[in-house]
Order: structure tokens, then sequence, then C-alpha cells
């Protein structure tokens, strides 16, 4: 009876070749090197955001009408204070919400790994 039982779960996995499993795995691991090598590499450009956000506090509080240069596309553009310190949140604020949702999917590939590996039986070599 208990090989009938256990049978059962496994029918349901697509049967594959050592070859195939092999290939799956090292695609899932990639796809989550890929995933975390985004969302650091988001979070440096949110902390960067933070840190020119606090600089810019400092003068919107003593200087608004200050001027300031800003990269916008490729091209050097001329705002004032102002102007640009609530751009910035926004964009803070878009890239903290991006690293939030990567950070979701990393989690949910990352389980989708685990249940794979107990599925097929992987393990590291």
């Amino acid at each position: 009876m208990s090989t009938a039982s256990s049978s059962k779960p496994k029918s349901k996995l697509p049967s594959l070749t050592p070859q195939e499993i092999q290939q799956n795995f090292v695609r899932m691991q990639n796809d989550l090197q890929a995933l975390a090598g985004k969302i650091g590499e988001l979070e440096q450009e949110a902390d960067e955001h933070t840190l020119v956000l606090n600089t810019l506090n400092e003068a919107l509080a003593e200087e608004p009408d200050r001027k300031c240069f800003r990269l916008i596309g490729g091209v050097l553009v001329e705002r004032t204070v102002k102007d640009v310190v609530p751009a910035l949140q926004t964009n803070r604020d878009g890239i903290q919400k991006a690293v939030a949702s990567l950070a979701e999917q990393y989690k949910t590939k990352e389980q989708d790994l685990d249940s794979f590996k107990k599925d097929y039986g992987v393990r590291p070599a």
C-alpha cells in the first residue's frame, strides 16, 4: 500500500532526465542570482537617492531657490532645489517599491527551488 501512495505524488511530477533536472536546477539558481543582483543594485540606487535627499533637504531649508543640477536622460539640467527634491523623493519611493516587489519574487523563486530540490532529490555536489 505504501508504494501506491508514494507513487501518486511522483506521478504528478513530470518525468525528467537527469540532464533536464540539472538544467532546470542551474536555470533556477541563475534566476535567483540575477534577482539578488538586481535587488542589490536597486538598494544601492535608493541609498544614493537618500544621501542626495539628505543633502538637498538642508539646502531646501536654507535656500529653496538655490540652483542645482540634475542628470535626466544623459542631459545635465539646471533646476532649483525646491523643484528637484519632490522628484527625487518620488524616484526613491518607486525604487523602494521595486525592491520590495523583487524581494517577494525572490522568496517565491527560492521556495520553488527548494520544492524542486525536494521533489527531485537534488543534492549539492
